[in-house]
């Protein structure tokens, strides 16, 4: 059995572009992240305390967590209105990274990578942020943004695998699976 360890619905479409049969399983686990961890360090660890939970010698189990990181500070998932305005407005007019680390396990075998995408904002206005953050849409996400609803309407460019922005980079996950089949 494949077994996903999220809980996030946009993790659960992309991975359904690779295989319909899987399950979703999660588990509440401390994400509190070491001091002075590189985001790519971070999500790699983030994913690993996800996927440990479900560790089988039967099941494959996907782990994964996503960051968006811009002049070394990590941006997780908005707390508020006011903290989501304040990382859009960070995030305006400057290109940032967006890092998702999976982890794939099945028994001893397991196999860690992440995956770094550049993204480009327009210079926003107070006003334009504020639309966005009207839509509800950030409060949910890495950043405060999703790239694949009106987020994307913020997006000048990207550099890289759009579809780990959205939060898992299927094509790279395609191909560490082989590995485990």
């Amino acid at each position: 059995m494949l077994i996903l360890a999220s809980k996030s619905p946009r993790r659960k479409e992309l991975l359904s572009l690779i295989t319909e049969d899987f399950i979703i399983k999660t588990a509440d686990v401390d994400e509190t992240l070491p001091a002075k961890i590189t985001p790519w360090e971070a999500v790699e660890y983030l994913s690993q305390i996800k996927a440990e939970p479900f560790k089988s010698d039967e099941d494959i189990v996907i782990g994964a967590d996503t960051v968006v990181a811009v002049d070394g500070t990590i941006l997780g998932k908005p707390s508020d209105r006011e903290n989501a305005f304040a990382m859009l407005k960070m995030l305006s007019g400057k290109e940032h990274s967006v890092f998702t680390g999976v982890t794939v396990i099945k028994g001893e075998k397991s196999s860690t990578f992440s995956v770094e995408t550049r993204v480009k904002f327009f210079d926003l206005s107070n006003e334009e942020i504020n639309a966005y953050l009207d839509t509800g849409e950030p409060f949910d996400k890495a950043g405060g943004y999703g790239i694949q609803g009106k987020g994307s309407l913020l997006i000048e460019k990207i550099n890289g695998d759009y579809f780990n922005v959205v939060g898992l980079p299927i094509s790279a996950l395609n191909r560490c699976l082989e590995d485990f089949k």
